[in-house]
């Protein structure tokens, strides 16, 4: 292990070289010719480790170092993309941006990093749709520790009394030990769930398991059916997306511990609908009322559009 040096702050730790990288006008040929072996490849990632203790060491050395890394980072992707005309390999490609997300986040706020180590004190739970297209983080920014996320087929909440599912696994953990403040169920446009669910037989007995799991959206499905029977197919299936979303909203006062801090006022729910069609997203809440008052347990309201 290296010893942490004395540094001048007079040198340009980037261009000199300090930092034990070649200077940019032959740094690539070096690197590339370090790596014709495994033990070569395995000695350069052991040199790696060795820098990344290095710079932990001396915090002063971070931002140089991580501009520094980034920069050969995005060479290395580009000379191999260069070399074999068809791009990264895909895990070679997850590798350079896992690094991009250690040089330029992890490195750069390790003091955040090291308290999310201790625990995670998240405000949110995120229900949200499995969809490759419907990625919660990148759409509405979380930052590792913002959200506490399940992803499931159409974004759906069963209800209390259909039993066990990892979903109400989810629920009971950020409600009950991680003390969520809010849980946000978010819908999404051409849902393949939804579209599954509205083309299904009403007396369905298929051992599907895609379809044994949509059918929790049915009485969303009967709504819709009922109340757009002159629109088409594709208009009824978006009108059901977003009555999924409020009934999943109702579903989970079903849950006694969820209905309970909701009415002491230390839970809100809250439902949302992404369209990646034109980039819009709708967002609404659920107004609680209490047992025994008319109607059901809750009426949404406070709808917005973030256009």
């Amino acid at each position: 292990m290296f010893a942490s040096p004395s540094l001048p702050s007079s040198v340009d730790l980037c261009s000199s070289g300090f930092l034990g990288f070649p200077r940019r006008s032959n740094q690539m040929a070096k690197i590339q010719a370090s790596l014709h072996s495994q033990a070569d490849v395995d000695s350069f990632e052991r040199t790696h480790q060795e820098f990344v203790e290095l710079i932990k060491k001396a915090p002063a050395l971070r931002a140089a170092a991580s501009k520094k890394l980034l920069g050969l980072t995005q060479e290395l992707k580009q000379e191999n993309f260069n070399n074999n005309g068809t791009g990264l390999d895909p895990f070679e490609e997850m590798r350079c941006r896992f690094l991009t997300f250690k040089n330029e986040q992890f490195l750069k706020n390790s003091e955040r990093f090291e308290s999310l180590a201790e625990a995670q004190v998240p405000k949110f739970m995120v229900i949200a749709c499995a969809d490759s297209r419907v990625c919660p983080s990148t759409i509405l920014g979380f930052q590792p520790g913002d959200a506490f996320t399940i992803r499931n087929i159409a974004n759906l909440v069963p209800p209390f009394e259909n039993g066990l599912s990892e979903t109400s696994a989810a629920l009971e953990f950020a409600v009950n030990f991680l003390e969520v403040e809010n849980i946000f169920i978010i819908g999404h446009s051409c849902c393949g769930g939804i579209k599954a669910l509205m083309s299904m037989e009403e007396e369905c007995n298929s051992s599907s398991f895609i379809e044994g799991w949509v059918a929790i959206g049915k009485p969303a499905k009967s709504c819709i059916k009922a109340t757009a029977v002159n629109l088409s197919f594709d208009q009824q299936c978006k009108h059901c997306e977003k009555e999924s979303v409020n009934k999943s909203m109702l579903n989970l006062l079903t849950y006694p511990w969820i209905e309970k801090r909701v009415s002491q006022g230390k839970l809100r729910i809250h439902g949302g609908y992404y369209d990646f069609v034109d980039c819009t997203f709708e967002k609404w809440c659920l107004q609680y009322k209490a047992s025994g008052e008319e109607g059901n347990h809750g009426s949404m309201r406070d709808h917005l559009y973030w256009c």
